[in-house]
């Protein structure tokens, strides 16, 4: 059953690829749910001068739930990547405005914060990662076997 799984996910070679593309969708999915079930904790974390925080918290919700079920889409694995990449940068200011304003986040420790803010750049590259040829099945990886 798993191998079929598998080869209907037509996931990549190795443990470590399946693991990060599997880890990123179930993450992704996680928390664009939670953009609906705990909206508060993200309109908490927007920037005051951005306009439209409820909706712009459910629109990154929605397009993290794509993006995660995307991932698991083999057609749509690079795209969704990309799509990942560009949502990560469009949600990078509310990362900022959280490490600028320590103050308005007291139940976080600070260094936290700063943490979290580079660890968006790890973000940002596993979800690069995923536009690669190594984890899409395509022509060149059917030229290859």
């Amino acid at each position: 059953m798993i191998k079929k799984l598998s080869a209907a996910l037509q996931l990549p070679e190795g443990w470590w690829r399946k693991l990060l593309l599997l880890g990123l969708a179930a993450f992704f999915i996680n928390v664009g749910v939670d953009h609906f079930v705990n909206p508060n904790f993200y309109l908490g974390i927007m920037p005051p001068s951005f306009p439209l925080h409820l909706e712009a918290v459910y629109i990154s919700g929605v397009f993290e739930i794509l993006g995660g079920i995307g991932l698991l889409i083999p057609a749509l694995r690079r795209f969704s990547g990309w799509g990942l990449v560009a949502l990560l940068v469009a949600v990078y200011p509310a990362n900022i405005y959280m490490a600028i304003t320590p103050e308005a986040f007291p139940d976080i420790p600070v260094v936290l914060l700063y943490v979290r803010l580079a660890f968006q750049f790890v973000f940002f590259y596993w979800a690069y990662s995923l536009t690669k040829d190594s984890f899409n099945p395509g022509p060149r990886a059917l030229q290859a076997a």
